[in-house]
């Protein structure tokens, strides 16, 4: 591993550490000799990058260092386009555009070989595009997730019966026909899996749930599992 790649690495280690961690410890994760971590903790601190901690205690990373952008192998920059060029099937408008400007961005900043094996489309997604829902903007789906706020939907269930549900997103799932969102619905009070081509339309509230989101999905993962050893899945469906 090349010494400017080392660095980073153990900046990286250090970032995400919520203890002090010893120089074996780094040493062991890059394949190196201790000696090596510490000359390089040193030439780091040289830098003013704020490393504290001494030998036989650990080093940890001051808060509020932020790293300069992201470097990807060639392989890594391969798995992200390749994904974005999933995103782009999906039924998710926003997302599509999001990933076309990021697969844009991308290929403006790679090396001349990857470069040219990109531009060739010699990566595939292959499938059908999944249409947008028309009743709702998913784009406002995941927002409500991220800020916690209620949504007031209009939903037809599988049996053509609609109805008014008030819910509280927690996730979206992205399949290759449809996109589901799951929610804690308050016409059920329970979890439900909404299909987003079946809501016929859709409004923010203006009331949130703040700090319940991250529970609510405690609950969601601790039952999926449990229909899932259970042989019940799907039973959360709306």
């Amino acid at each position: 591993m090349r010494k400017a790649s080392r660095l980073f690495e153990i900046i990286q280690i250090l970032r995400v550490a919520r203890r002090p961690v010893t120089a074996q410890t780094i040493a062991e994760a890059l394949e190196v000799t201790t000696r090596s971590v510490y000359r390089d903790i040193a030439a780091l601190q040289t830098m003013r990058v704020p490393i504290e901690g001494e030998r036989g205690v650990g080093y940890i990373l001051r808060p509020g260092f932020n790293l300069p952008p992201l470097m990807f192998s060639i392989e890594e920059t391969e798995a992200i386009v390749l994904a974005l060029a999933m995103v782009a099937r999906t039924g998710d408008t926003g997302l599509r555009q999001a990933a076309r400007k990021v697969s844009d961005k991308i290929a403006a900043s790679l090396p001349e070989p990857l470069s040219k094996t990109l531009s060739a489309n010699a990566l595939h997604a292959w499938g059908s595009i999944a249409p947008a829902p028309a009743g709702i903007d998913l784009a406002t789906v995941r927002r409500a997730v991220r800020d916690e706020e209620r949504l007031d939907m209009r939903y037809r269930d599988e049996s053509g019966a609609e109805t008014q549900r008030r819910v509280r997103p927690i996730a979206v799932i992205y399949y290759s026909e449809t996109v589901n969102i799951v929610a804690w619905c308050e016409l059920r009070q329970a979890i439900r899996n909404f299909r987003s081509d079946r809501v016929l339309d859709c409004e923010t509230t203006g009331s949130f749930f703040k700090l319940e989101g991250e529970k609510l999905r405690q609950l969601w993962t601790s039952g999926w599992q449990s229909n899932q050893l259970g042989g019940e899945v799907g039973r959360e469906r709306d």
